[in-house]
């Protein structure tokens, strides 16, 4: 990011990116990878059984995504207090979008700490995770 405290605004959007579309091989590999082999994330049948439409990606995955776009902005050691709650489902061929918005900035400790909403959606603006972090900066001089 390379910014410090005193440029940021509350109000700023300081997380904008659009990240790649969701895919089904995407889902079988993160359930590979995490464990994770609940049928929503890999059988078609099963998803539309529990009225999905298919398919649906797994939570932790998105939230991933999520931090992905938050640390290609923040440094990991500036990050605290990541927090994400999952409200609707991802499904294959959605487009994530992951922003973050200033809500609050103070200084604590002699830190400038920026506080943030957090939230990804797809391509139809469509809220699937929300959440907040809040990052250290440096403050100037």
């Amino acid at each position: 990011m390379g910014r410090i405290f005193e440029d940021i605004t509350v109000g700023e959007e300081i997380i904008n990116e659009t990240m790649s579309s969701v895919t089904k091989e995407q889902l079988v590999r993160y359930a590979g990878a995490s464990g994770d082999f609940n049928p929503l994330h890999t059988d078609d049948a099963t998803g539309k059984a529990a009225g999905f439409g298919g398919v649906i990606a797994q939570g932790m995955l998105m939230m991933g995504m999520a931090a992905a776009a938050v640390t290609n902005r923040i440094p990991k050691k500036s990050l605290n207090n990541f927090k994400v709650r999952f409200v609707g489902a991802t499904r294959p061929g959605d487009v994530v979008k992951v922003t973050g918005k200033v809500t609050d900035k103070r200084i604590e400790d002699n830190k400038g700490i920026v506080s943030c909403a957090l939230e990804v959606a797809d391509q139809d603006d469509d809220i699937k995770v929300s959440g907040s972090f809040e990052a250290e900066l440096p403050l100037e001089g």
